[in-house]
């Protein structure tokens, strides 16, 4: 009998029909289907964003909106073009996420396609949210390429953890030494901030020393198995993702005009990106514009807070959003004149 085959860099995985249950596994699949559950986190989840929408919709009373506008048309250009230029960067950066996919997957795409499909896919991950973006859209264009959906589900998933394993960090630092301003109706207290900072930033240092103890062996837990790289490329997993949110946060600060300090410019960002994620809205609609103009109007008048998230909502989401959308429709465009997608090449598909 062959020995089984193993892979370069997640080593000898345990077939899945040999793999042993779970004792507690069919308990959680009790609760997971039981009829309460999904209404429970249902209810969980519209109380949450109906707290978030009343939230917004007291703050959005009680802004000058005609002194909004008048902040927002005159931000001077250097400050619009520097705010553009680095949105355009994160959105390199963050491309880059999927290649940490390939080189686990070793699925063979060409570098260029597969920054290609991350830049298309990406926008409408900020604006439509994690499912059509993350899911859908990347499915879409790397299953016409020839990409298998378990190598397409590694890659994103990938891709997701590279990006939050630099925000942990981050997060654990700013929260940790620096407390941001609030937005009103958001009690916690400064401690309370600074513990749930080092709580993320722990949860990166575990993942590096996760990957010092596998080195470069997929880590199994109930039956199922994650991919777990080598420690130098899971600390350049944390730099790139780092840098990325960092960029971010220095768009936000030149849109200011460097009013406000950095810090705070990259707390929004860091803020506006939990709270909407938590709040499932599109593209934190709202909720980026409320905790950027609590945050930023400690140190300048709210109105330009305020057109400062609103000019970067425009170059970051909406600007990159409508390129993405025109991309997609040529490529799907030519794939249907061509009336076949691209095939993998075979060292992927052999490999896999």
């Amino acid at each position: 009998m062959s020995a089984p085959a193993t892979h370069p860099l997640r080593g000898t995985a345990t077939p899945p029909s040999t793999a042993a249950p779970h004792k507690g596994s069919g308990r959680w699949s009790t609760v997971r289907n039981s009829r309460w559950w999904p209404w429970a986190i249902t209810l969980v989840t519209g109380a949450f964003v109906l707290l978030i929408g009343a939230l917004l919709f007291r703050q959005a009373r009680s802004v000058d909106w005609g002194a909004v506008w008048n902040a927002l048309i005159d931000l001077p250009m250097p400050a619009l073009l520097g705010g553009a230029a680095l949105a355009f960067a994160s959105h390199g950066i963050y491309s880059s996420f999927d290649l940490f996919g390939r080189y686990y997957t070793r699925h063979g795409l060409p570098v260029a396609r597969t920054v290609g499909t991350t830049l298309i896919a990406y926008p409408f991950t900020l604006n439509l949210g994690s499912l059509i973006g993350g899911v859908t859209v990347r499915y879409r264009l790397y299953s016409r390429q020839g990409l298998s959906v378990g190598d397409i589900g590694q890659v994103v998933a990938i891709s997701i953890i590279t990006n939050w394993l630099g925000y942990f960090v981050l997060a654990g630092a700013v929260f940790w030494l620096w407390t941001p301003q609030l937005p009103e109706g958001w009690d916690m207290a400064s401690g309370q901030l600074r513990w749930i900072g080092g709580a993320m930033a722990g949860v990166t240092a575990a993942y590096l020393v996760a990957c010092v103890w596998r080195r470069g062996q997929p880590l199994t837990l109930r039956g199922h198995s994650f991919p777990m790289p080598h420690w130098s490329v899971g600390l350049l997993q944390v730099a790139v993702s780092a840098v990325n949110w960092m960029v971010m946060g220095a768009a936000i600060w030149l849109l200011t005009q460097q009013q406000a300090p950095y810090v705070a410019a990259l707390a929004t960002v860091l803020l506006g990106a939990v709270a909407g994620l938590i709040s499932r809205i599109p593209a934190g609609l709202g909720v980026l514009e409320a905790v950027g103009t609590a945050v930023l109007s400690a140190y300048m008048p709210a109105p330009q807070a305020l057109a400062a998230i609103l000019a970067y909502r425009t170059l970051y989401f909406f600007a990159p959003l409508a390129v993405a959308a025109l991309a997609f429709g040529v490529v799907e465009l030519r794939w249907r004149k061509g009336g076949t997608s691209t095939p993998a090449p075979a060292s992927a598909t052999s490999s896999n």
